[in-house]
């Protein structure tokens, strides 16, 4: 099967052809197959990219194992100059370094290829240098001869420098600047994660984006922590050049003078011209590779191509070619130098400078002009303001924040303290944990209010009110105890808790004996947040309510046609959707909801029979919600008095029930109730009142008034799945 479908046979011809022409049997009669099938298949090994990199260390052994021709020695070393030309290009062309984080492997992939060939060099050096300088190939005769002047002692001299270059200025630098780099942006991690983390709270970034950034960060701290382990490949490099040379010499002289019989300075010659010859050939490669090294190290701070950051920044500065252009010319004045070098600089200096100033100046009157044009209208689009038609005064801010005067620098706070940016998220928050879009909030100041004071309404009807220390932090002990930390004594506006506001200097110090702190704008925010979730119901109008049919997926419209207003009319869902905010149950599971909507219809059209029905079918989603970090469903139960106390007092029928219990017998059960969850406060849990079916919405409707956060559950809602524990009963 793997021959068939390998091959590149065409599809008319039989299916067994290949197989039958690759694997057939010497006198089977294989005629009838494919020749070129074998063919076939190495063109579809070649065409693998996959393969290249494998092959090219196996030949990379090869070089270090087996005696190469002359022929192969030139042919690799034409490949190991022009991949390491390649790597430094690729270096001065790309936009930052962490584009090309493959770096590092490429480095080891060069090193062990020089390395490989000064092994297989040094085999054809001491194996046949005895017979001239062309032993080891013509790209060695040729550095040795051509390069060198045939001198081996200017050979040496300029091996030497390489050396020095390569060895003492390029790559200690490079690993030094890796090494810093490294350091840095590891230290620099957890603050760049905590940025990453408060924008995304924030609302300024999406998932999409936070994961991104997350990636780039990780990619950018694992390619300089490579680098500073990669640049000791280049030093490595520089000091086995150095040994193989040495080696090279000395071996091929007591191989020439003592096994080949030739005399002491015709050994000297021969050998030491071959062995500085393959020591520039390998170290001309290692200087490129280190130089790019050195670039990609330094262009951590570099946007854009090499070429195109350095040639724009030092153009940049007009009056620098011009103090270098006069010095140039003060310089060809000097007597005994010679005057045209110096000159011909200094002119092409001067026109440079004069060149740029041009530019700049062009630069600066079109900027001028674009920055006129954009005040001209602005200033015309303020000149005439359109008066504000009558039916202006109509309109109702859904959720407005009044702000008195000294609490407007919380606008234009910075980073995580900013009001607008909290808000932002807040409304982020509330869609996904809810469902629920948030109106916008209309943000305005206040003369009226006291300096450090603030409002919120609903529908501009005042619904929460606090005040401020701008530049303090609100202090709160969680168990609701006193705060003895020295401040201003207040009550935290949102639940009532004692608070007080200190100083920045003392946050820590509260933060340290397990207080809660938080800032004015946060204090805004939750306030705001909880003002929103006790008044859902009433932000959730009729266009609303369409606005969340049209924007679910394609794959839900169906749905939605088929049950509204068919089944249920959009003003019944959307009484439904505010019974199950009322009780700060999320609505983000609509399909669900409509096709329990959907099923109720069908017996009943008691929107509130529905809502029950509803909430039944929300079941796992109402479990999870009330779930402890133990994953346990805390429970207090009604006794069999009580359910059936409340289920004698509902009167009426279909949607004229209601519930009618003797005003004593209420105060009794609400006192039990409270006594109830005060045992479990003081036990830390916060458990789900569970009732029966029938009873459930008129419990419900007694419990609101005094205990508005409580929930209240049927046995129907209870996930058949989920682990519950009766802590208490009423």
């Amino acid at each position: 099967m793997a021959d068939t479908e390998n091959s590149s046979t065409p599809s008319s011809a039989p299916a067994d052809s290949g197989d039958s022409g690759g694997v057939s049997p010497v006198g089977s009669g294989g005629g009838g197959g494919n020749p070129f099938a074998s063919l076939n298949n190495i063109g579809s090994i070649m065409k693998s990219q996959e393969l290249f990199l494998p092959l090219g260390i196996v030949a990379i052994l090869v070089l270090l194992l087996i005696p190469l021709p002359t022929w192969i020695m030139d042919f690799s070393l034409a490949v190991s100059i022009t991949f390491s030309v390649l790597i430094m290009l690729t270096v001065i062309f790309i936009h930052s370094a962490t584009e090309l984080t493959s770096f590092p492997t490429l480095l080891l992939i060069a090193t062990m290829l020089r390395l490989g060939l000064n092994v297989a060099s040094t085999r054809l050096i001491l194996s046949d240098g005895h017979t001239g300088t062309q032993a080891a190939g013509r790209v060695i005769q040729a550095f040795g001869d051509f390069v060198v002047g045939g001198n081996y002692l200017i050979g040496i001299i300029i091996f030497a420098i390489l050396v020095i270059i390569n060895f003492i200025v390029i790559t200690k630098g490079a690993g030094r600047v890796a090494e810093v780099a490294a350091r840095f942006t590891l230290d620099a991690m957890p603050g760049k994660q905590m940025a990453i983390d408060a924008d995304l709270s924030a609302g300024l970034l999406t998932e999409e984006d936070a994961r991104k950034r997350r990636e780039e960060l990780q990619t950018e701290s694992a390619f300089f922590g490579s680098m500073d382990g990669a640049s000791k490949f280049v030093r490595g490099d520089a000091i086995a050049g150095i040994l193989i040379t040495f080696i090279n010499v000395i071996g091929g002289i007591i191989i020439g003078v003592v096994q080949r019989d030739m005399a002491l300075a015709d050994a000297a010659q021969n050998y030491t011209l071959l062995t500085i010859g393959d020591g520039l050939v390998s170290q001309i490669p290692s200087l490129i590779v280190s130089v790019a090294a050195g670039l990609l190290v330094t262009k951590a701070g570099i946007t854009g191509g090499t070429e195109k950051a350095v040639v724009g920044q030092l153009s940049g500065y007009p009056g620098a070619l011009g103090i270098a252009s006069g010095l140039l010319f003060l310089m060809s004045m000097v007597p005994d130098l010679p005057a045209w070098p110096f000159m011909t600089m200094s002119i092409a200096a001067g026109v440079g400078a004069w060149f740029i100033h041009k530019k700049n100046e062009a630069r600066k009157i079109a900027d001028a002009i674009a920055e006129q044009a954009k005040e001209d209208e602005e200033v015309t689009a303020a000149a005439a303001p359109a008066e504000e038609p009558i039916s202006t005064a109509l309109q109702i801010d859904l959720l407005r924040l009044e702000l008195g005067y000294g609490l407007l620098p919380l606008l234009n706070a910075e980073g995580e303290h900013r009001l607008t940016d909290q808000i932002k998220g807040l409304r982020r928050q509330i869609a996904g944990d809810l469902g629920f879009v948030m109106p916008a909030v209309r943000i305005q100041d206040n003369l009226q209010l006291p300096a450090n004071s603030y409002v919120i309404r609903v529908k501009e009807i005042e619904t929460g009110r606090g005040e401020l220390r701008p530049n303090m932090h609100l202090v709160m002990d969680p168990r609701g105890e006193q705060i003895s930390l020295p401040g201003e004594a207040t009550v935290e506006p949102t639940f009532g808790l004692p608070a007080v506001w200190v100083q920045d200097n003392q946050r820590e110090e509260a933060v340290f004996r397990g207080y809660t702190v938080v800032d004015p704008s946060t204090v805004i925010t939750t306030h705001l947040t909880e003002v929103l979730k006790d008044n859902m119901s009433e932000l959730l109008s009729y266009g609303e309510t369409q606005k969340l049919l049209e924007e679910l997926p394609d794959s839900q419209q169906k749905l939605v046609e088929d049950i509204v207003p068919a089944q249920v009319g959009l003003g019944a869902l959307q009484r439904i959707l505010q019974n199950l905010l009322i009780e700060r149950v999320s609505i983000r599971d609509l399909p669900t909801i409509l096709e329990g909507a959907a099923e109720a219809v069908a017996f009943t059209r008691n929107i509130t029979q529905i809502t029950e029905h509803v909430r039944s079918r929300l079941a796992r989603q109402l479990s999870d919600a009330n779930t402890n970090p133990e994953g346990i469903v805390p429970l207090i139960t009604l006794s069999p008095d009580w359910e059936q106390a409340f289920s004698e007092s509902i009167i009426g029928q279909g949607d004229e029930q209601q519930l009618a219990m003797a005003p004593s017998q209420l105060q009794d059960f609400i006192g039990r109730v409270r006594s109830a969850y005060e045992r479990q406060a003081m036990a830390g849990e916060t458990p789900v009142l569970l009732v029966s079916p029938q009873i459930r919405p008129y419990v419900r409707s007694v419990v609101e008034r005094f205990r508005p956060a409580t929930v209240v559950m049927s046995q129907n809602e209870i996930h058949p799945k989920a682990q519950i524990r009766t802590v208490d009963q009423v």
